[in-house]
């Protein structure tokens, strides 16, 4: 399911539904997920509640409870708001950016973890993303930011 709460530019419930699909697919993950695009503010709240941190962020990912697993693999929410900011700076349109956001959710709901995983993630989730043609995603992008900022010092 798929639930807009702010708009992104030329993108569509049903649009966005589709690509849902097929990222879950392309992922191996087979249960059902719900997307929520939401405002900056909405994100704050959420990223504050649930991981201490009293700021917006980009998406959330939320993995159902081993009960309910068979059924839904969980939630993304994601922040239209900053979808729009960072497709525009990035050079491509909002709606890549808010794909690009729902295919690293599924991954994190698939069990991923960028953070202590070696490299895992990021390397399937630059697979996915050339078979789903999508530009770069989050990881290279923090990656290659950390290696510039490191030039400079």
């Amino acid at each position: 399911m798929v639930i807009f709460q702010k708009r992104v530019p030329d993108l569509t419930e049903l649009a966005l539904a589709r690509f849902l699909a097929r990222a879950r697919r392309a992922a191996g993950l087979k249960a059902a997920v719900n997307v929520l695009l939401t405002t900056s503010a909405e994100m704050k709240f959420l990223n504050r509640r649930f991981r201490g941190k009293d700021k917006p962020t980009d998406v959330l990912s939320f993995p159902a409870e081993p009960e309910a697993s068979q059924h839904s693999a969980g939630e993304i929410a994601i922040s239209a708001e900053i979808a729009t900011k960072n497709g525009f700076s990035l050079g491509h349109s909002p709606a890549e950016e808010v794909k690009i956001l729902v295919l690293h959710g599924v991954l994190h709901l698939r069990g991923y973890d960028h953070e202590c995983d070696n490299g895992q993630m990021a390397k399937l989730e630059k697979q996915l993303r050339a078979k789903l043609h999508l530009p770069d995603g989050l990881i290279e992008r923090v990656s290659t930011s950390v290696v510039r900022r490191k030039r400079r010092q």
